[in-house]
């Protein structure tokens, strides 16, 4: 099948079974330092690179392979005549088969290194022959993923779009590389930008079941939700994904135990409290219509009791850093709930946030919260520990929710949500209304907006429904109108200077 293969890996799982099958059939390995060494103690002869350059190992191994002798046989043509009498006059062979991979560079940034040992860890000679060995597809088969070893063992003979996969996955494998180097060296938003990650898992589909979905994970990145131990249930869809990523990105925000309930990307139910049972007890009945079908992160380890409260209404997804064997027992009664137990929650960070556009991507940064309430003005009263406390809360749920947004707080619980509105006065009204409906009780909650609020309407509408306290950004051109209105109702307005648009 094959007749002569260039071979230097650093990822060494299956070579030997895989080289052996075609050594037997007369193959000839060219190879190099500990690659030869290993295919040399599985009883495979081997040729050093050095004796197909003619030329010895340099500078500690950086220039071995960097040579005519290597590349005119991995870029010779089948059938053209010029290359053919080119490698006769040189006394080389061409190769039809490559099989490398790179040096380890991600597992080496991953696990912490200093600059001279992340410098030494970036691979020149491997991603010149693969991607030489990728250009010259029709004469060379080129390998650099250990998963593919099989292929190529079960084939008689590679057809034409086998070559042309196998060549566009050295390629997306070099971009890749190259993408984690550059971010390594510190690359920023520059006049280009590379995107790389590694595949997760493939999903059964998108949002809707005509849409191709695939779940990749950013390089280097060792605490990721791809992280999290899927303990039971069913599959994770790429709804379930988006909808975890919302509640984990909110419940993080609170160092007391707290619980996110998340349906459609949007928070339902949050709460604070002084135990994990509590906080989701609370958010649950926040919003008791909404939660159901949706998930729960809780930012604190899970115990019986709590799985309890859970089992009760019917739930996608429980994410947390840890669960008690209690609970998990008392999950097992629900199959097809996903339970994932993710131990980094509380310290992975989100690096940054991309949107495709059509012909397009836009990047931007997560936006975070100041840990400082000092710039805030407050128009009014000074409120109290308490109040305060709810404000801070009150802002981080509001941010959370898809604008327009209006979030209403009383003692560190979610009493009303309004979202996703085309004005601002209709997301008022729909968190008082769900206010009036799941908590007719509560009096002087605080309402929070993730933007100015341009005309005073809104301001009147809140009043009516015994709202004394309002955050938000301000920067409307109507600010002192809005300011005056709530004045005039007695309503206390606290100004952030910070938005929260979530699009």
């Amino acid at each position: 099948m094959f007749k002569n293969a260039l071979i230097s890996v650093s990822d060494k799982t299956g070579l030997i079974d895989f080289i052996k099958p075609l050594v037997t059939k007369g193959m000839r390995v060219v190879s190099t330092g500990g690659t030869a060494q290993h295919l040399r103690d599985a009883g495979i002869t081997v040729v050093d690179v050095s004796e197909q350059t003619r030329f010895p190992e340099v500078m500690g191994g950086r220039v071995k392979t960097l040579h005519p002798n290597v590349h005119m046989a991995l870029l010779a043509r089948q059938g053209e005549a010029g290359d053919a009498k080119l490698l006769e006059e040189n006394g080389i062979e061409a190769f039809d088969l490559v099989v490398v991979n790179l040096y380890p560079f991600e597992a080496t940034v991953a696990k912490g290194c200093s600059d001279e040992e992340m410098i030494e860890n970036i691979d020149i000679g491997g991603p010149s022959m693969l991607r030489a060995a990728s250009k010259n597809h029709e004469s060379v088969a080129v390998v650099c993923d250990p998963n593919d070893y099989q292929l190529i063992l079960s084939k008689g003979e590679l057809t034409h779009q086998d070559r042309r996969k196998l060549a566009a996955k050295v390629f997306a494998h070099c971009s890749s590389y190259d993408a984690l180097v550059a971010q390594e060296l510190g690359a920023g938003w520059g006049v280009e930008l590379s995107l790389a990650g590694h595949s997760v898992i493939d999903l059964r589909y998108g949002e809707n079941p005509e849409q191709r979905a695939a779940w990749y994970r950013t390089l280097a990145n060792t605490d990721g939700l791809h992280t999290a131990q899927i303990i039971q249930g069913k599959p994770l869809s790429y709804n379930n994904i988006l909808d975890l990523d919302a509640a984990t990105n909110l419940v993080k925000q609170f160092a007391e135990p707290a619980a996110v309930a998340v349906k459609h990307n949007n928070p339902c139910g949050v709460a604070l409290a002084k135990n994990v049972y509590t906080a989701v007890d609370v958010a649950i009945k926040a919003d008791p219509m909404s939660v159901f079908g949706g998930i729960i992160a809780s930012n604190d380890k899970v115990d019986s009791e709590t799985a309890l409260r859970m089992n009760e209404i019917f739930l996608e997804c429980v994410i947390a850093p840890d669960f008690s064997a209690e609970a998990l027992s008392i999950f097992e009664k629900k199959k097809n709930l996903r339970i994932l137990k993710w131990p980094a929650m509380m310290k992975a960070k989100k690096e940054f946030e991309v949107r495709s556009v059509i012909g397009g991507f836009l990047v931007q940064d997560v936006q975070s919260f100041g840990s400082a309430t000092k710039e805030w003005k407050f128009l009014g009263e000074t409120p109290s520990a308490e109040i305060l406390s709810d404000l801070i809360f009150a802002e981080k749920v509001c941010a959370s929710l898809k604008s327009n947004a209006i979030a209403l707080i009383k003692n560190g619980q979610t009493v009303g949500l309004g979202m996703g509105q085309v004005n601002r006065v209709d997301a008022v009204q729909q968190a008082i209304d769900r206010m009036k409906t799941y908590h007719p009780e509560t009096q002087d909650a605080i309402l929070a907006s993730d933007a100015f609020f341009p005309f005073p309407d809104s301001i009147e509408k809140a009043a009516k429904s015994g709202i004394k306290w309002i955050l938000q950004p301000g920067g409307s051109m109507k600010d002192q109108e809005v300011f005056a209105m709530a004045k005039k109702l007695g309503v206390n307005m606290i100004v952030t200077g910070v938005r929260h648009f979530k699009h």
